[in-house]
């Protein structure tokens, strides 16, 4: 399994995403609430691998703004679950990044993703709110809009 990272979310919230499906066919969140199981580096040194995030699932109107730790989908690989921090919003939804630059698995490999849910905060190991985003401000790696 080559391909996961902290973005990829085991099955932990495969019993989850089977209904509820969104824009562009992606499966959304079936429930309103997910507790996600974190997995790799990506989203380092905010989200770890092992911490257990407490997701709440978002609705098409609902508002994502830039710097908001999300829970979200591909529409070119929607068997793939992430975490990601909201860079901005692009045509087809959000451009996402994670908070490790060495690690590309996110819209700079797989284009705009749909949001389904948004970290609300972290349950385990270390329980509490998310930290802000670690980069300095200016320093988005995303090509331009």
């Amino acid at each position: 399994m080559g391909d996961r990272s902290s973005a990829t979310l085991p099955a932990v919230i495969s019993m989850n995403t089977s209904g509820g499906r969104g824009r562009r066919d992606v499966p959304g969140l079936a429930t309103r609430w997910v507790l996600a199981r974190v997995t790799g580096p990506s989203m380092a040194p905010t989200v770890r691998h092992g911490d257990r995030l407490l997701v709440r699932r978002v609705g098409r109107a609902a508002r994502v703004r830039p710097g908001d730790v999300v829970l979200a989908r591909f529409p070119t690989r929607p068997e793939l679950l992430v975490v990601k921090r909201v860079r901005r919003a692009v045509p087809g939804g959000h451009w996402v990044e994670g908070d490790n630059p060495l690690v590309t698995d996110d819209s700079r490999a797989f284009g705009p993703a749909v949001v389904v849910g948004r970290v609300v905060l972290r349950l385990r190991p270390r329980p509490g709110r998310l930290a802000p985003d670690p980069r300095q401000p200016g320093e988005d790696l995303s090509p331009p809009a």
